[in-house]
This record gives structure tokens, C-alpha cells and sequence, in this order.
């Protein structure tokens, strides 16, 4: 059931504006608050119970008083939605965390609850042989969820529904129950301050990818993700993302310096030298779909055929590294390498796209996918039988030795601040200083005249061309730097690995990168923004990394989470004002309504127009 507001508009008529939608669950608005603050109040105290009976369950979730593992994650979801169902009270001190949404953060806090107890309970009762192996905690916590959910679907909506569908169907009804209004503006808080909650954000967000990449088991991620994914939008629901984005584009470069610097802390963070590399990978991988967003995101070129580029550079900083099994028998310093790669991955993105950039569209793609794949075929073939002996053909260039730098070797480990920087984190912080500069560049790119022109190119070349845009010669420039770039990262690579082989550089495959989980990153995140390619290169190496057990399904699922994306999110996570506007329903007229004019209007007449 659903009532009808309407506003009034002229004498004697009314207009239908929307109509008030009715919770899912027939409760009055207070009953169901007060079952939401105590259901989750129940899941909360279940955490403190033993959820199992035996340590055979990863994570020892037998401990009375003590939650661990998935407990924790229980927890903090439980936590969350209590103070999101007590904001809704108007309780002073609370009000801050729900400027936009009161009750679609509850509602997707208690899911995100309901939905991580639940796989907990599940996988315990898989893995030890079925229900019989809970104890009484797990059942708690279960049964609090689920109460919290009832409640939460008992609150009404945060906004009525449009005038276009008053009445939809249940599906229709559990979404718009999860939306919420944008939040108001924000009182004027002193420039300290909003630096402070710029800082204080960035930690909690270098907290939880630390807390990501540390999971030591595959149970513990996967409810890691359910929290993160829930928790996440109901964040962004509840306005809170929605203030601190204004924050941040208030003081811009306050915010990169934050950025930046809890990166730098992150391998401070590690005691696992595994969880390091993991994070130099995905530097690794996150630079080079930045350097691929200039080419996508901005210009509008489909690269399918990217990862050669990154290869390039690999392969000349590896021949000129002083391996002793390359044959070229150089040893050049670590600054000669770095521009060896980027020089010659430049030259490559000149070569291959001064005569094939006049083409457009899926013609352009498939060329890309072809040099991409031609790469691959003609560093296996340069092995002193096929062709002459350059890259030592399969077997690549092994045994590339660890960089050196004013003296620091990158291999040992080293003492900072009383913490042993391992190797995996000397090359983290380095690469992270390659990250640095490709950010900079991007950024200094899409602000230029350059790069307004790229955009001008990716939405109407042949507007552009029209207004007197060279498009040939800017989508050349947006091609070599993107492959310079991605050379850039490709020579660090290549020390990080230890060696360089033709098959780390395919279109596709279960061990990014590739050519098509970078154009994914790029899309994932959200095409043309700096954050945008990093958090989805970041998911994307890191869910592999931790799920090595569905490493045969791998592609199935990744085809399946790109469906739901286009689906739901054709913007990405992180998009901008542009593609937001493009890809959603804003209820703003293409075309200005044409209506008469008043009576006492004054006209102009055609022949004095």
C-alpha cells in the first residue's frame, strides 16, 4: 500500500509528486527501530560466546569473552547498525552519521550483519560436518541478525517513490527501501578541523585494507568482503562518503598528502613479508591501469592489447639489469633502466599507433588485441632458433638481480623507525614513489588544455575534429604516454619478480595482470578519475590473491561480477559528475519543456524578430 502526497499548483489543481512508500514489514516505525537496536544489541553479545565447539574451525571461535576471526566481523557489523538504528532516535552526539539516509544504513548494515553471520554459520557446519558442531553463540548471533533485519525492514523509507512507478513490484520496493536523498550541506567546520577528518578518514581506510590483505585464511576474507561491501554503501547511503568527497575536493592537496602517507605506513603495518608483495603487486598493477585510463578513460581509445607495453618495459629494464642470463651482458644503474623501459615502451606505443590510431571503435580493439598477442608470440620466437637469440625465448631472463639505490640494497631487509622494512617492502615503497609521479602525471594531464581536448575526442571525435582538434595527433600522444607509463612500471616489475617470461604478458589469464583484468580495473573503478583505477586494481589482484582455492573459476566469476556491474554500477565505484549524469536518471529535460506564454507575457513579433 502506498499514499499518495501531492503539492499544490495553480487554484483548484494538485500535482502527484511521488508516493510515500510503506516499510516491507507491517510494523510501526517504532517497534521496529527499537527490534533493530535489539536484535543487533543480541548479535553483538553473541560474538562473546563460543560459536563452535572444537579449533579445527580457522580463526578458534571456541573462546568465551574473547570474539576472533569471523566473530570480529560479526561484531563490527553488529556495532555499525546499532549506532546507525540509535542516530535514527536523534540521540546528541549520534546525528553526524546519518546526514543523508536514516534508515537505508541500517537496513544494509543489519544485511551486511545477517549476511556475514550467516556464511560463518554455514561454513563451520560445511567444513566440521554439519549443525551439530554450533554451540549456543553462533545461534545467538544468528537469530540477533536476523531480528535486526526484520526491524530494519519495518522502518519506513527514506524518500517516497517517484511519480512515475507509484506502485512497484516487491523487487522494486526492497531497492528503494535501500536509497537514500543526498545530504544537505554541511556547517562550516574550521580548516583544521576538516583536515583532521580528512586524516582520521584515510586511516580508518588504510586500517581496513591492512586488515584485508592480512586475513591469513580464504573464511576470514570472504566474510571480510561481505562486511566491506555492506558496510561500505551503507556508509555512502548514510552521506557520510558524500561529505568527506567535499572535504577532500575542498583541500585537494591535503588529501593526496594524506593518501600518500598512509600508503607509506602500510608496510609498517605488515609483519608477513607476503602481505607486502601483495601490496607491491598491486602498486604494480594499479599504476599500470592508471597509465591505462589515460588511454581509455580519457582519450576513449579501446587498448585491449595493453599489457604489452608493460612487457616492453620489463624485458629492457631485465636485458639491461646485469643478469647473467641476458644477452645483452649490461649492467646499467637503476635511473639508466627506469628510462631504458619507458623510452622503449614510448617508441612501441609511437610504432603501433601511428598507423593503426585512424582507426576507431571495435576495429581499433581488435588491432590492439593483435599487437598485444603479437608481442607475446614474438618473445617466445627470439630464442636463437626462430629468430635470433634475444629474450632466451620460453624461459625468458631469469635471475634479475635487486635493485640498488645510492647505496640501499633493495634486497635486505632494513631497520626504519625500529621496524625491519623486508624486501617486499623496500619495493613497495618504491614502487609507491612510481605511483606518485604516474598520479601526477594523470592528474596534471586531465586538468591541461591536453586533456580537455582527449575528453572532447572520447565524447565526439568527430565534433572535435570539427572544432579544430588535431584528433590523430592527441590520441597518438594520449597512446605513447600511456605506454610509457606503463613501461615505467613494468621496469620495477621486473626486479620484483626476479625474472621475465612471455607468458606473464597474455590477453587473459588467472594471474593479473592482463591485458583484460587491467581494462576491468579501469572500469571497475570508474573510467577517468584518479581513485577510481586504483581501488579497482586493488580488488582486483587482492580477491585472486586470497581466493587461490577458486582459482579455476576465476574467469566464470569475474564474467559474472562485470554482468552485475553493468548492471548496477555502469559507472564504477568512483565516478565523476559526467558519467553519473550519463548513466542515471537525474529527472532533468533533454529537451526544455515547451510551454505557452502567459497572457500578460510580451511577444515578439516574427517580422521584428
Amino acid at each position: 500500500m502506498t499514499t499518495h502526497t501531492t503539492t499544490s499548483t495553480a487554484p483548484g489543481t494538485t500535482e502527484v509528486s511521488g508516493a510515500q512508500a510503506t516499510p516491507l514489514v507491517p510494523l510501526p516505525a517504532a517497534a521496529a527501530r527499537a527490534t533493530t537496536v535489539a536484535g543487533s544489541a543480541v548479535a553483538l553479545a553473541g560474538t562473546f560466546l563460543a560459536w563452535t565447539w572444537t579449533d579445527e574451525f580457522p580463526g578458534d571461535l571456541t573462546v568465551t569473552g574473547y570474539p576472533g576471526g569471523l566473530q570480529v566481523l560479526t561484531l563490527v557489523g553488529a556495532l555499525l547498525t546499532l549506532l546507525f538504528a540509535l542516530s535514527g532516535y536523534g540521540i546528541k552526539g549520534l546525528g553526524w552519521l546519518t546526514p543523508g539516509g536514516t534508515n537505508s544504513p541500517v537496513r544494509l548494515a543489519a544485511l551486511g550483519v545477517l549476511g556475514t553471520t550467516g556464511y560463518a554459520l554455514g561454513a563451520i557446519a560445511f567444513e566440521l560436518g554439519g549443525l551439530v558442531n554450533l554451540e549456543p553463540g553462533a545461534y545467538v548471533a544468528g537469530a540477533g541478525a536476523l531480528i535486526a533485519v526484520i526491524g530494519a525492514f519495518g522502518l519506513p523509507a527514506d524518500q517516497p517513490h517517484g511519480s512515475d512507478d507509484p506502485t512497484p513490484h516487491l523487487w522494486g520496493r526492497v531497492r528503494h527501501s535501500l536509497t537514500a536523498p543526498e545530504p544537505g550541506r554541511a556547517q562550516e567546520l574550521p580548516s583544521w578541523a576538516e583536515i583532521l577528518v580528512i586524516a582520521a578518514g584515510f586511516g580508518v581506510g588504510l586500517y581496513v585494507f591492512a586488515y584485508g590483505i592480512g586475513t591469513e585464511y580464504s573464511e576470514l576474507f570472504i566474510g571480510f568482503l561481505i562486511t566491506a561491501a555492506f558496510g561500505f554503501t551503507a556508509v555512502t547511503r548514510a552521506g557520510l562518503l558524500k561529505r568527506l568527497s567535499a572535504l577532500t575536493a575542498k583541500h585537494r592537496n591535503v588529501t593526496l598528502s594524506a593518501a600518500f602517507v598512509a600508503a607509506i605506513c602500510f608496510p609498517f603495518t605488515q609483519s608477513n613479508d607476503q602481505f607486502a608483495l601483495i601490496g607491491a603487486n598491486i602498486l604494480i598493477f594499479a599504476t599500470v591501469a592508471l597509465g591505462l585510463n589515460v588511454v581509455v578513460g580519457l582519450a576513449g581509445l579501446l587498448d585491449l592489447g595493453y599489457v604489452a607495453f608493460l612487457g616492453v618495459g620489463a624485458y629492457a629494464a631485465a636485458l639491461v639489469s646485469g643478469s647473467p642470463q641476458s644477452t645483452i651482458g649490461v649492467h646499467f644503474p637503476f635511473w639508466a633502466a627506469v628510462l631504458t623501459g619507458a623510452a622503449a615502451s614510448l617508441i612501441f606505443g609511437v610504432v603501433i599507433g601511428a598507423p593503426t590510431l585512424r582507426l576507431r571503435g571495435d576495429y581499433l580493439a581488435i588491432v590492439t588485441l593483435g599487437f598485444g598477442e603479437i608481442f607475446r608470440i614474438t618473445m617466445n620466437n627470439l630464442n636463437g632458433n626462430s629468430g635470433p637469440d634475444v629474450t632466451n625465448g620460453s624461459n625468458g631472463v631469469p635471475n634479475i638481480p635487486d635493485l640498488e639505490i645510492f647505496g640501499f640494497n633493495l634486497g635486505l631487509p632494513h631497520t626504519v623507525l625500529g621496524h625491519e622494512l623486508t624486501r617486499s617492502g623496500n619495493y613497495y615503497l618504491l614502487m609507491l614513489l612510481f605511483t606518485a609521479i604516474v598520479v601526477m602525471v594523470f592528474r596534471r594531464s586531465a586538468e591541461s588544455r591536453i586533456g580537455r581536448a582527449w575528453v572532447a575526442i572520447r565524447e565526439d571525435e568527430t565534433a572535435a575534429t570539427a572544432m579544430g582538434i588535431n584528433g590523430f595527433r592527441l590520441k597518438l600522444l594520449a597512446f605513447a604516454l600511456g605506454a610509457s607509463l606503463a613501461g615505467l612500471a613494468g621496469t620495477v616489475q621486473a626486479h620484483v619478480s626476479y625474472s621475465v617470461t612471455p607468458e606473464q604478458y597474455q590477453f587473459a589469464g588467472s594471474v593479473p595482470p592482463n591485458s583484460a583484468f587491467l581494462l576491468a580495473a579501469v572500469i571497475l573503478g570508474g573510467m577517468g578519475t584518479i581513485s577510481g583505477p586504483l581501488i579497482g586494481a586493488a580488488l582486483l589482484y587482492l580477491i585472486p590473491a586470497k581466493l587461490q582455492f577458486m582459482a579455476e573459476y576465476q574467469l566464470l566469476l569475474f564474467g559474472i561480477a562485470l554482468m552485475l556491474l553493468m548492471r548496477f554500477r555502469p559507472e564504477g565505484l568512483v565516478a565523476d559528475r559526467r558519467k553519473q549524469l550519463e548513466f542515471h536518471e537525474t529527472g532533468q529535460l533533454d529537451v526544455p519543456e515547451d510551454k505557452p506564454l502567459p497572457d500578460n507575457a510580451t511577444g515578439v513579433a516574427k517580422a521584428g524578430a
